[in-house]
């Protein structure tokens, strides 16, 4: 390691423990109460802003703090090795994932208009891509957007769910198919549509069996009219946009699998180390042993991994491959860990009160969400054997 990457890791150290010092102070007095109304407070946002964890990497001509993108991970990190995953959720699709399509296809207007107000929390943003009958296969979408040549406008119709953010946010990307003589993988385009624009509204927001407090909703288009300088990146060419940050975005969820594991298992070594049955405690046996021994090198293989692509991202090498790999295997390692710890916590890991509980509903959609474990396998084999 050379000194310039021991004082970068020095330097994130430090980033972490005030991103444990910031979830202490605006998080932790009033997370369960989040998770019961379903939805963070609008507030937040800002504060969030204020303390500088919203669009980490994000140039500072353009709001950010120009900070390389294993800064802007490590919130997300943090937040999931703390127990915060819905939050963690809330803040990787607005810093992760909107910024950065804006960052990488928007305009100079879009830049610097959209991009310091999401660093700050004033603007708060979405992607409207999952629809009833379409989740991870985005060529079956149904949403248009037509173009209407006496108005000079496009007119969007269609619906959409598991919008995250979709209760608070102040604007959408919209996913839309613009040429209706191709696949959706060739005819489809990205819209920015702010939620004041007459025809868009909010379903209810989704009850879910976990991330409670992310929230989660329907989202309905009917005759939407947007201008052409809605359209972000190239017409027609809305699936290149999407795919191009993938790796990023799978990446993201990696590394915030990665964290919950490490957190849970934190608590759970805690937890036997004081928890005491036949007259010791249950650290002592050998099962316990054994299966904390099994989950804390599983934990570290991983970790090591999502090092290495997180590497392979800084210097623009990490390829879809590589990114399903990891988000493949380190979800998979979540619901195997997370499932491991809370046996170990016997009755107790089954309450409400106890973390690990919340841990454990938390992490099933990990293994669904930004690809299912199965469109990974179905990624990686192909780049094994060609389609």
């Amino acid at each position: 390691m050379t000194m310039s990457e021991l004082y970068q890791a020095d330097e994130l150290f430090l980033f972490r423990k005030s991103i444990q010092s910031i979830a202490k102070k605006v998080i932790e007095p009033d997370y369960s109460k989040w998770e019961e109304s379903g939805s963070i407070p609008r507030e937040l946002w800002r504060k969030l802003g204020d303390e500088g964890l919203l669009c980490i990497d994000i140039p500072e001509r353009y709001g950010g703090s120009g900070a390389p993108f294993a800064y802007s991970v490590t919130v997300i990190d943090e937040l999931n090795r703390l127990g915060y995953a819905a939050i963690a959720v809330n803040l990787s699709v607005h810093s992760n994932i909107i910024a950065h399509y804006i960052l990488s296809s928007g305009n100079e207007e879009q830049k610097n208009y959209y991009l310091p107000k999401m660093a700050t929390g004033e603007l708060v943003g979405a992607i409207a891509m999952t629809e009833p009958g379409a989740g991870s296969d985005l060529q079956g979408i149904q949403t248009t957007a037509r173009f209407d040549e006496v108005q000079s406008t496009y007119v969007i119709n269609g619906s959409k769910t598991f919008v995250s953010n979709g209760q608070l946010c102040d604007f959408v990307i919209v996913v839309a198919k613009t040429d209706f003589q191709v696949p959706a993988s060739k005819g489809t385009t990205l819209f920015i549509v702010d939620l004041s624009i007459s025809g868009i509204s909010r379903g209810k927001n989704l009850q879910k069996i976990g991330l409670h407090a992310c929230d989660t909703s329907e989202m309905f288009l009917e005759d939407v009219l947007v201008p052409e300088e809605a359209i972000l990146g190239e017409l027609n060419r809305g699936f290149i946009t999407l795919m191009k940050e993938l790796p990023r975005e799978r990446l993201t969820i990696a590394i915030g699998a990665q964290g919950a594991m490490e957190g849970v298992l934190d608590l759970t070594i805690t937890y036997v180390s004081e928890r005491n049955a036949f007259g010791k405690p249950i650290s002592q046996f050998q099962n316990t042993k054994f299966r904390i021994a099994e989950m804390k090198t599983e934990a570290r293989v991983n970790r090591s991994f999502v090092n290495e692509c997180l590497y392979l991202l800084e210097r623009g090498e990490l390829d879809t491959e590589t990114a399903s790999m990891a988000k493949l295997t380190c979800t998979e390692a979540q619901g195997k860990i997370v499932d491991g710890c809370l046996q170990l916590f016997g009755g107790y890991g089954y309450m409400r009160e106890y973390p690990i509980s919340r841990a454990f509903v938390d992490a099933r959609i990990q293994r669904i969400f930004g690809g299912t474990s199965e469109i990974m396998k179905e990624i990686i084999s192909r780049g094994i054997f060609g389609k």
